[in-house]
C-alpha cells in the first residue's frame, strides 16, 4: 500500500504549458509535470534559482493526473487563445533583439478541473507531511499554470492509502475520467511530453513516457 497526497486543481482558467517558443504559446489539456512542480516549489517557498532545492523536489516526486468531468455536464476542457504583444522577447526569436515586441498567441483551458495524486519515490528528499503543511500556508501565491490563472478552491483535497494511484484516485470524486500516470505500466497506452524540466537550464525541458489509464485497469497498475 502507498500514501498518495490528492489535490484538486479548479478555476476558470488554466494553462499548462506545452513545448513552445515565444510566438506559440500552447497549453497541454491536463497539469505538466514542470507546472506542477513549480506549483509545489512555489508552496513550499523555493525560487527558481535554487537549483539544488528545486532538483531535490523533482527527484522526490511521481504524479498522476485525472481529467475529472461534472457528470451532469460531461465535455472536455475548452481550449480559448488570447492574443498579446510582448517586449522583451528573447534574442533568438526569429533574430531581434531583445528589446523589440513580437506578437504572442497563448493558450488557456476553461472548464477545466483535475484531481492529482502524488506520491514519493524510494529516495524522497521530502515528506508528504512537508507538502500538506506547505499547500495549506504556501510562502507564494499558487497558481495554475499562469500567473493570471486564480485557483478557486483549496489544493488540498486529502490523503488516500491505497494499491495504486489508480485506485487512490477512484476513491476521489467524480471517480471518473482519464489518467495520465508517471508509473510505467505495460500493456497500456503510451503518450510523450517534453515537460520535465532541466534544473540549471532556463526554459529547457527534457521527455518523459506517460501511461494513460481508465476506471477499467484498477487492479492492473502495479
Amino acid at each position: 500500500m502507498t500514501d498518495y497526497l490528492i489535490l484538486k486543481l479548479e478555476g476558470p482558467m488554466q494553462a499548462w504549458g506545452g513545448h513552445s517558443f515565444e510566438d506559440r504559446r500552447p497549453s497541454e489539456l491536463f497539469p505538466t509535470r514542470s507546472g506542477l512542480l513549480g506549483l509545489l516549489a512555489a508552496c513550499l517557498g523555493y525560487k527558481r534559482t535554487d537549483v539544488e532545492q528545486q532538483q531535490a523536489l523533482a527527484t522526490s516526486l511521481l504524479f498522476a493526473v485525472r481529467i475529472d468531468f461534472d457528470p451532469n455536464k460531461p465535455s472536455k476542457p475548452i481550449k480559448m487563445v488570447d492574443y498579446h504583444t510582448v517586449k522583451n522577447a528573447r534574442k533568438e526569436y526569429q533574430g531581434l533583439k531583445s528589446n523589440e515586441t513580437i506578437q504572442t498567441w497563448r493558450e488557456y483551458l476553461q472548464e477545466a478541473k483535475y484531481s492529482v495524486a502524488i506520491w514519493l519515490t524510494d529516495h524522497a528528499a521530502i515528506t508528504l507531511d512537508d507538502l500538506v503543511a506547505a499547500i495549506n500556508k504556501p510562502v507564494f501565491t499558487p497558481f495554475l499554470g499562469r500567473r493570471s490563472c486564480p485557483i478557486v478552491r483549496p489544493l488540498y483535497e486529502g490523503r488516500v492509502n491505497a494499491v495504486d494511484e489508480l485506485a487512490a484516485l477512484l476513491e476521489v470524486k467524480p471517480g471518473d475520467g482519464t489518467i495520465y500516470s508517471e508509473s510505467n505500466i505495460a500493456d497500456k497506452p503510451k503518450l510523450q511530453l517534453r515537460d520535465v524540466p532541466i534544473h540549471g537550464r532556463k526554459r529547457q525541458f527534457a521527455t518523459r513516457t506517460i501511461t494513460i489509464l481508465a476506471k477499467e485497469d484498477r487492479g492492473h497498475v502495479s
